[in-house]
């Protein structure tokens, strides 16, 4: 493995890795947060369209998938926000159309759809020292710009209700939302490819959700997961491929599912947890009466069920949480409370 990083190739891969790592799950943070998981999966449709101009006309495609990319990022934009009722399927034929018309150009331009395989599912082995370059500058932006603006990005993706009432420009910041994502795809189509590029901006994400609970705190952490997932996807497909022809594309994508995969039972834990210790709210008169518990325990502690709603204030104590009843207070053991 060791020898293998000494080579060029392999060096400028892990630096590409790196820089992708990082800014595609800083931009899935606002999209998961608007409920737009699948925008990159959508913006990376029509960006293949970019890539076949740029395979016609003999220019960069990654220049031209930029353009296009974020063209296709203000459309769906505007589609969502004054499309109505008809804005999914206009969103469904954009995408298709995008992916369609790649194809077809690229028929145009005289070359195979093989041709795009190295767009569609990445080829981070075969990045130029320009497409290097063109990764970390794209990528730097993204990543000042998504921080530099975090609290009012926040806002508007977490009520844009409120941020609209403090005097923010709700529109204008989801379209530059959009546009990160669609540069962020682009950045991102050498190393996972554009089918697999939105998967590196969610997966992370949700991940980190699993763990933490602040969004600032998710927006780091999930970085963390994705330079984790970039680069341990690319050492893991080098590492294998001495025995099998392995594309690192995928391999990022899957080391990204086993991270959550992991922390997905610690989460429900974490949740399980914070739940028992966390007081439920004072009810007052009319609370919910309470059901019998366990008929095995007579005794008055053990003839009712606490929880939300029951008209019972939860303080915490230790480590759980007990109820005020009758002047005792009652902690949950098993399937019974004890009074202490």
């Amino acid at each position: 493995m060791i020898e293998l990083l000494s080579y060029d190739f392999m060096q400028r891969a892990l630096i590409a890795a790196v820089f992708v790592g990082i800014a595609a799950p800083l931009v899935g943070v606002y999209l998961v947060q608007r409920r737009l998981a699948l925008m990159g999966d959508g913006i990376g449709h029509v960006a293949v369209t970019g890539v076949a101009l740029g395979l016609l006309t003999g220019a960069s495609p990654t220049w031209t998938a930029v353009g296009v990319a974020v063209l296709g990022a203000i459309a769906i934009e505007l589609i969502r926000e004054f499309g109505h009722t008809n804005g999914d399927v206009a969103l469904a034929l954009l995408f298709y159309g995008g992916l369609a018309g790649g194809v077809l150009i690229t028929g145009v331009a005289g070359e195979s759809a093989s041709r795009l395989q190295e767009y569609l599912f990445g080829a981070i082995t075969t990045i130029s020292v320009a497409d290097v370059w063109f990764t970390m500058v794209l990528a730097a932006v993204v990543v000042v710009v998504a921080v530099g603006l975090l609290p009012q990005l926040f806002a508007v993706t977490h009520d844009p209700e409120f941020a609209r009432v403090a005097g923010l420009r709700v529109r204008l910041y989801h379209v530059l939302i959009a546009v990160l994502a669609a540069v962020t795809v682009t950045v991102a189509m050498r190393t996972v490819g554009l089918l697999l590029v939105s998967a590196l901006m969610v997966i992370p994400v949700a991940t980190a959700q699993q763990v933490v609970g602040s969004f600032r705190r998710t927006v780091w952490v999930a970085m963390v997961l994705g330079l984790g997932a970039s680069t341990g996807g690319l050492l893991l497909a080098a590492y294998l491929s001495f025995s099998a022809r392995v594309s690192p594309g995928p391999t990022i994508v899957l080391v990204a599912l086993a991270g959550f995969a992991v922390t997905w039972p610690v989460g429900v834990w974490m949740r399980r947890r914070r739940a028992q210790r966390t007081p439920f709210p004072h009810e007052g008169v009319g609370a919910v009466p309470h059901v019998a518990v366990d008929d095995h325990h007579p005794d008055d502690h053990a003839e009712h069920r606490h929880g939300d709603g029951c008209g019972h204030p939860a303080v915490e104590h230790g480590d759980h949480v007990d109820y005020l009843h009758d002047g005792h207070r009652h902690a949950a053991h098993g399937g019974h409370y004890d009074e202490h």
